[in-house]
């Protein structure tokens, strides 16, 4: 066994040195590098997410790529030409005093650089009645790889060019749409792909000047649940949310288009709007930070009064966001048929469609009845895994 005076002497040092030790074992200050992203755009992107997150109003969808809008078409007996797409385009944009309910509207990439039969831009009718032109940029949807029969959306490649020349054309907004399905899991791989996808578009869209939609849909179809649909909202969101915080994403300059919380279209236990409302509001109080100027609900096939009644429901108490509409069918579905594509029937389709403005705008405000609706609004108008 060593003697003490050994062990002192060797294993521990002098009174004198315990400080230097100190400063030699404590760890080094660790420099972080941070980038904090200042978009050219950030003040516009701010004001032009305000403007269309406005009370009162909502958004109009129109960008159905030129085959789901032939599909239309032919469901009135009408060709799928450009000279009748643009004619039912025109119809949607041009309804006098559609700018008091709808604050933007979405357009499909032929439309953006379209003028009508007059000569008159489509930007520039919807820029005189206060309405802010917008343009879907995803490339649609294929095949996920290594997924459970799952889809993801293309359109990355080229998307910051493609942007900068649609804000050259006057929109100042812009539309992304990927979809994830109950029924096939959602898949980890098929939620991190529509997270990320999300994020990169956005990230990318502001850098170009438009404020982007964010909107990953969860399919109506399948037999699940009200509580099913809310779970995987929540896991949707919250790598959505993720994925945007990693790409430095302003939120202030985003809007958000959420599918509303219901249950599978071929779940027996129908929801009420109350339930909806209550699911809906619970989901975007745990994922949305008040930051996030506008919630654009989408319809994801609800009938036109059934999404009308919902929005109204959730709008019953004071949100920190705006939380409006952004629809396609559901605003539109009555006046094409009304105006089954006779001249004689514009003016009767212009009303059928600004019923369904204001109906939508009554609901922003939580104001709506559905005293005055008839069948037709009320018709479902679900479609299995519909593609635009």
């Amino acid at each position: 066994m060593a003697p003490a005076t050994l062990l002192k002497s060797s294993f521990f040092p002098k009174k004198a040195e315990w400080g230097a030790m100190r400063l030699v074992a404590a760890p080094k200050p660790v420099t972080v590098s941070m980038v904090v992203r200042a978009s050219a755009y950030a003040d516009e992107l701010v004001q032009t997410a305000k403007t269309i997150a406005s009370p009162g109003r909502g958004i109009l969808a129109t960008d159905e790529t030129n085959g789901t809008c032939g599909k239309k078409l032919a469901s009135i007996g009408l060709e799928n030409t450009e000279a009748n797409r643009l004619a039912y385009r025109t119809l949607l944009v041009s309804a006098p005093g559609l700018g008091q309910y709808i604050s933007g509207v979405i357009l499909f990439e032929e439309t953006l650089y379209q003028s009508t039969v007059d000569g008159k831009k489509i930007t520039d009718i919807l820029a005189e009645q206060g309405i802010v032109p917008g343009i879907k940029v995803d490339k649609g949807l294929a095949p996920l790889a290594g997924s459970n029969n799952e889809l993801w959306c293309r359109g990355l490649d080229g998307l910051a060019s493609r942007e900068a020349a649609y804000y050259q054309a006057g929109a100042r907004f812009a539309k992304w749409r990927t979809v994830l399905s109950i029924p096939n899991g959602p898949s980890e791989l098929a939620v991190k792909e529509a997270a990320c996808g999300l994020a990169r578009y956005a990230a990318i869209s502001q850098d170009n000047g438009l404020v982007p939609i964010v909107e990953p849909e969860i399919l109506l179809d399948g037999e699940h649940g009200i509580e099913r649909t809310f779970e995987v909202a929540l896991k949707v969101w919250a790598e959505t949310f993720y994925y945007m915080a990693e790409n430095n994403v302003m939120l202030e300059g985003i809007l958000l288009k959420p599918s509303m919380v219901t249950p599978g279209a071929e779940c027996e236990d129908k929801a009420t709007p109350e339930q909806v409302a209550n699911y809906s509001r619970k989901l975007l109080h745990r994922r949305v930070p008040p930051a996030v100027p506008g919630i654009m609900f989408l319809s994801g096939g609800q009938s036109e009064v059934e999404a009308t009644q919902n929005l109204n429901a959730i709008n019953q108490t004071p949100h920190p966001w705006h939380v409006s509409f952004s629809f396609a069918r559901a605003l539109q579905n009555t006046c094409l048929k009304t105006w089954g594509g006779r001249p004689e029937n514009v003016k009767a389709a212009h009303d059928a469609l600004l019923l369904r403005a204001k109906a939508n705008s009554l609901a922003q405000l939580g104001k709506y009845t559905s005293d005055s609706e008839d069948a037709e609004a009320s018709e479902g108008m679900f479609v299995k895994n519909y593609v635009y």
